[in-house]
């Protein structure tokens, strides 16, 4: 901590920093304040420590889907990080064979809040699969929005996807992305984020699961690239090999999380670097995630004129009934046409809460607009009250 003149600098461990001049807080630092030795030693501080949480969140993240174990003194190791520690109780996690914990204040909790016997290990950090196969993913839900707790990666509220019986029929290949096209830069740097690496010799792209020795593979009609790149890449069928062969494994045989990360990575691909118009199709598990954050945004806010049809958010204001779509988060007046809300580039940053630390600002834009219509009786902007008014 900092203080200069009347304004204090407080750093997390996480690599935030709080500035106040009284009790009020700062945007920025003061302009008088900007050259201050010490206050620039912080500053670069922050960035540091900013960099390594990042580094930090993402080995937390990979540790959940290879479902790596840990023991109580490799936690209680772990505990002692300064950047790590904070991270570690806001996480949910499984012991051996017991229901899903969450590790806080030196004991145990469960969904509801209450204390639990601690048991001696091994540790492993739940995944969505873990809580929806004990029927506690909603109660985990609600859980963190009643401590309003900001997860350090999407855990929770992480999208979850699952073979269909359709997909188990017609294997061992899943077809539920075919014929997307794709813009290719967007789509190799995607692919490259998320651990994907693409060949034009096979035509296909491949992430390894080292904890099982699995590979996930996906096709491309014609390739990955043409010669000259004239045609789009198109998405084929998804499937799944044993590390050094090419036989496709029966789906049946794939782990729950394997699956459901490789088809998370493509339902991202699809959406993301789609050539045309996002298919809402193509974002199904994160419309639930988003419709699961409105609902418990509503429940706290005793919003009681919120309801959910697919993949809308229906809304029953005081001006009229509204259609909010949960993939592209356009608004249509029942009986009326659509409504143009235009959201402001990081308005809502800092004051909306999303209980998990990705920056993802369309699932920002469309739960305050679902907030924003539910009370449309005060709303000022008078753009936004001509449309709901005519």
């Amino acid at each position: 901590m900092v203080t200069r003149r009347d304004v204090t600098f407080t750093l997390t461990g996480e690599g935030e920093l709080a500035i106040r001049r009284g009790g009020r807080v700062l945007r920025g630092v003061p302009a008088a304040l900007r050259k201050d030795e010490d206050v620039a030693a912080l500053r670069a501080r922050k960035d540091a420590l900013a960099q390594q949480a990042a580094r930090v969140r993402a080995d937390l993240e990979a540790a959940m889907v290879a479902q790596d174990t840990f023991t109580d003194a490799d936690l209680a190791g772990l505990g002692r990080h300064p950047v790590l520690a904070p991270m570690l109780g806001r996480l949910v996690w499984v012991c051996g064979e017991r229901s899903a914990v969450r590790r806080a204040d030196g004991g145990v909790v469960s969904a509801s809040g209450e204390p639990v016997a601690a048991a001696g290990g091994p540790w492993r950090l739940a995944h969505p699969v873990d809580l929806l196969a004990e029927g506690t993913w909603v109660a985990w839900q609600q859980r963190l929005f009643a401590d309003g707790q900001r997860q350090p990666f999407k855990q929770v509220f992480r999208e979850l996807y699952v073979i269909t019986a359709a997909e188990r029929e017609a294997g061992p290949a899943s077809h539920r992305y075919d014929g997307h096209q794709l813009q290719p830069r967007q789509a190799l740097a995607l692919l490259g984020r998320r651990g994907w690496l693409s060949s034009r010799e096979s035509g296909d792209a491949a992430r390894v699961f080292h904890s099982c020795d699995l590979v996930a593979r996906v096709e491309f009609a014609n390739g990955f690239l043409t010669p000259m790149e004239a045609d789009l890449p198109t998405i084929g069928g998804v499937y799944f090999t044993r590390r050094g062969e090419r036989l496709a494994q029966p789906l049946d045989s794939v782990p729950a999380v394997v699956f459901s990360e490789a088809m998370r990575d493509l339902d991202l691909l699809a959406s993301v670097a789609h050539a045309g118009v996002v298919d809402p199709e193509a974002t199904a598990s994160t419309t639930q995630m988003r419709a699961a954050l409105i609902r418990e945004t509503a429940r706290l806010m005793k919003l009681t004129n919120v309801d959910f049809a697919g993949d809308h958010v229906l809304i029953e204001g005081a001006l009229g009934e509204y259609s909010l779509h949960l993939g592209s988060g356009t608004v249509h007046r029942r009986r009326g046409g659509a409504i143009c809300i235009v959201p402001v580039g990081s308005q809502h940053r800092g004051r909306l809460f999303l209980p998990f630390a990705d920056d993802d600002p369309k699932t920002a834009e469309i739960v305050s607009k679902a907030i924003l219509l539910a009370r449309d009786h005060e709303i000022s902007d008078p753009a936004i009250l001509e449309q709901l008014r005519s």
